[in-house]
């Protein structure tokens, strides 16, 4: 910390901060040029200031009030946290082994986070495709795989059933409620000879095509 920036944060003239300063490195029989500093003052004049480690801050501040050493205590341990996250060149060999060892550590671990994501993003565009709720064949298309396969996969997990074995498809309860499926009345028939009946049909919603995007991923349909 600079001798400037503890005489503004003690209210301190900075020619006193020096003075305090000098003494004090005359005390501990160091060399005060090897701790100052040329700065613009101003109106651009040439002075000088004084930067000191922590032990030497903190040696300087115990002659002055407890107020003034706290919010220069304060301001050494924001100053702490701020070089803990500076990132150093190594010089040896040992030190950029370990810096290696680190960054591999961390791109592991950025890339576990994106391998998490990779399903979510995935489902946003496949979402992206849908025009709200569809058949369980447009979704098949939408997700890219077969609609027979579809169908046998939401009947194997427990998204849709038969009644009978010549029934239309209908939706399990839980999957109705969560907000993944829904039952349309369409008519069907109206053919030569034939009657028209309204039946119930499965859909798949805008938020069921994520959930199925983010479960398929990976899967071989």
């Amino acid at each position: 910390m600079s001798s400037r920036e503890i005489a503004e944060l003690t209210g301190k003239q900075h020619q006193h901060v020096v003075r305090d300063t000098k003494r004090m490195l005359g005390d501990l029989d160091l060399d005060a040029s090897n701790f100052g500093r040329i700065y613009l003052d101003g109106q651009n004049r040439q002075q000088t200031e004084y930067v000191l480690g922590q032990d030497l801050v903190i040696t300087l501040l115990s002659g002055y009030s407890a107020p003034l050493r706290y919010r220069v205590v304060t301001r050494l341990q924001e100053l702490e946290n701020v070089s803990r996250h500076t990132v150093t060149i190594p010089k040896t060999l040992p030190e950029a082994l370990r810096f290696a060892a680190l960054q591999a550590e961390q791109n592991l671990q950025l890339q576990q986070v994106i391998d998490q994501q990779a399903p979510k993003v995935e489902a946003l565009h496949r979402l992206a495709k849908s025009h709200g709720d569809v058949c369980v064949t447009t979704a098949a298309q939408i997700l890219g795989v077969r609609p027979t396969k579809l169908f046998a996969w939401l009947n194997q997990n427990r998204w849709i059933h038969r009644r009978t074995a010549h029934s239309s498809w209908v939706a399990y309860q839980p999957r109705l409620s969560s907000g993944w499926l829904k039952h349309k009345l369409v008519k069907v028939g109206g053919g030569e000879g034939q009657d028209i009946k309204v039946v119930e049909q499965v859909m798949v919603t805008r938020s069921g095509i994520v959930t199925l995007a983010e479960q398929l991923q990976g899967i071989t349909l």
